[in-house]
């Protein structure tokens, strides 16, 4: 443990960007930076350490980075230290070194275990090895930076597809994913320590395992959490639409502690867009795992993203989607602009897209996607929802917020809680009536405190 007597100088704030794959690499590094006797402090003034976690995904992303980095040199005592981690530093470390030559130390995607090294050096450096990405592995500690009820729990980093428009694969690298063993035993000390809400994430759940030629191998883990008889909600996030199949549909059936919700992105619905893209599924078959998917869970709800101003895209193309939106019900989705990333196959494409047509087209689609939430938000009136209670709402402390568990922490709306009297602790299930809508949000009185009994957290309505 580190001697506070002899080093003054252990007080660090953390910064972290990106996905929740980034968060959770930013855990690993708060874990062991606490573990060695160094203070998280909330306030960049007040910290000898100002450490980043950066995501080199898109343009804006990294703008948000040097933005952030900028933000540190400025706010930070005379002798305080910026340390910047992340996929910026393993693509672009060169570059942020141009722009920001005083920052003490830089750690590539792979290496976020050299944390405590960065701060106890004196000396500048870099550490940038060829690991691409990092998993987490043995005992290696993380602190949860979360709400205490809910954590994420990577399973897999890299990616083995080649869409188009991405470049996770050349700054993340090839897919690696955890043994099962391993998985488990994160997952236990997720339970163990009070987590209730698991949520598994990595670039393509259904990917898990194919790096060791395993088949079926996430609906076989799956099943394997499903032994532990305790209470929880297991959530699933990024399951591309070709990746769910039968088997898996099964696994979710099977057990209510699995949330009925799937993130799966389908980027467009045009054909030629499709294959454009380098995507491995076609409007028939989107279509298709659609339909199944309500079929055998009909209380699903699916997210996804949608891509506009892919180069090529045509007014009829673009048309072809807002129409899928208006006819096909996708509870959340998140509208992304095209963005042009060198390295990606897309950057060398004829028919690039200009900026104002982008614009308008992402803003055609949102406003066809409101009005169809609405639409559904509606119909969800006088429903009840078994809900967690997480907190007071930002706006008043007269209010609470809830998420049902086809709501997702972080990326789709809440439950807007006006009537909260019966709620004794945060982070519980409580039957929630939905009593009101609110855009993306709904607005809800609190019943009662749900049945603790697993098979009675099913999202039901009642």
């Amino acid at each position: 443990m580190l001697d506070r007597n002899v080093r003054l100088q252990n007080k660090f704030h953390f910064t972290s960007l990106g996905c929740a794959r980034n968060l959770v690499d930013s855990e690993v590094m708060i874990g062991i930076l606490l573990k060695a006797g160094f203070e998280a402090v909330a306030e960049m003034a007040d910290a000898d350490f100002l450490v980043v976690n950066t995501c080199g995904f898109l343009q804006s992303a990294r703008q948000e980075g040097t933005d952030t980095i900028r933000d540190m040199f400025e706010t930070k005592k005379p002798d305080a230290k910026v340390i910047v981690a992340g996929c910026m530093v393993q693509k672009h470390g060169a570059e942020l070194k141009a722009q920001f030559p005083n920052i003490h130390y830089m750690l590539g995607s792979g290496d976020v275990e050299k944390i405590l090294d960065a701060v106890l050096t004196d000396e500048a450096g870099t550490a940038v090895s060829s690991a691409r990405s990092y998993l987490e592995w043995g005992e290696v500690p993380r602190t949860l930076s979360t709400p205490k009820h809910y954590a994420y729990l990577k399973i897999a980093e890299g990616c083995k597809k080649r869409c188009a428009f991405c470049i996770i694969p050349p700054i993340k690298g090839p897919l690696r994913s955890k043994e099962e063993s391993q998985v488990i035993k994160e997952f236990n000390a997720l339970l163990n320590a009070g987590v209730f809400e698991v949520i598994l994430i990595a670039q393509d759940l259904g990917d898990f395992g194919k790096d060791r030629k395993e088949k079926g191998a996430l609906a076989k883990l799956l099943r394997t959490m499903l032994q532990d008889p305790r209470p929880f909600w297991l959530r699933l996030l990024y399951l591309y639409p070709d990746e769910i199949d039968d088997e898996l549909i099964a696994v979710m059936k099977s057990d209510p502690r699995i949330c009925p919700y799937l993130d799966m992105p389908i980027q467009h619905i045009n054909d030629g867009m499709l294959k454009a893209m380098h995507r491995t599924t076609s409007r028939e078959q989107i279509v298709s795992i659609l339909s199944k998917l309500r079929e055998e869970i009909p209380n699903v709800f699916i997210r996804t993203s949608l891509m506009v101003g892919f180069p090529g895209e045509t007014e009829e193309a673009f048309e072809e989607l807002v129409q899928f939106v208006k006819t096909t019900r996708l509870d959340h989705v998140g509208i992304f602009k095209f963005s042009l990333e060198k390295e990606a196959y897309a950057a060398k494409l004829d028919g690039q897209i200009a900026e104002d047509v982008k614009q308008r087209r992402h803003d055609i689609l949102a406003k066809a996607q409101m009005k169809e939430v609405k639409k559904r938000s509606r119909s969800m009136i006088g429903k009840v929802f078994p809900a967690i209670v997480e907190g007071f709402h930002p706006d008043s402390e007269l209010l609470l917020r809830a998420r049902h568990s086809g709501q997702c922490p972080e990326i789709d709306g809440q439950i807007i809680i006006n009537d909260g009297r019966k709620v004794t602790e945060f982070g519980k299930l409580y039957d929630v009536e939905i009593t009101e809508v609110a855009d993306y949000d709904l607005i809800g009185r609190v019943l009662k405190e749900s049945c603790k009994s697993a098979k009675k957290n099913k999202l039901a309505f009642a």
